[in-house]
């Protein structure tokens, strides 16, 4: 036991850098990163979506975006496709070498993120998921994250 027990913010830390560490491992090739794997998740899971919209979706830049899905693009992972209705959007889409990445990815994720809750039973880290889930739905809500550049300025802007 030590002083900051119970402190939410040092324990998010905790469990936080743990996650990172165990999981660059497994995204650490992939253009983007973690970035990368949310980006091929969206186009391989969703509708397909516009850059604009995953950018809204994902809380990324729209350049810092651009140059993301240039590299997916390059290492043949999603493709950009005009959309039918509107010739000036782009629809970004994983193609069958970014679906079979993403599988091994999950798989691979799946295991660190055990690793990473192991101390937990597992009806322990299905609570812990989903009410971390409720959460940041919840505070996501309150205040929308629309680009993590906007995440680091208030954070900033926060300090004494």
């Amino acid at each position: 036991m030590t002083a900051l027990d119970g402190d939410l913010g040092w324990t998010l830390g905790v469990v936080f850098r743990a996650y990172i560490k165990a999981t660059n491992t497994v995204v650490g090739d992939l253009p983007g990163g973690h970035r990368g794997y949310q980006v091929l998740t969206a186009a391989t899971r969703d509708q397909p979506h516009s850059q604009s919209a995953l950018c809204q979706q994902l809380g990324i830049d729209r350049t810092v975006m651009t140059y993301l899905l240039d590299d997916l693009e390059r290492a043949e992972l999603v493709a950009r496709k005009p959309s039918p209705t509107d010739r000036r959007t782009r629809h970004v889409i994983a193609t069958e070498t970014g679906r079979a990445r993403l599988a091994d990815l999950d798989r691979r994720l799946a295991r660190a993120e055990t690793h990473v809750l192991s101390g937990l039973s597992r009806a322990e880290q299905k609570s812990l998921k989903t009410l971390l889930t409720q959460l940041a739905a919840h505070v996501n809500a309150l205040d929308p994250v629309d680009s993590t550049c906007a995440v680091v300025e208030d954070i900033a802007a926060a300090r004494p």
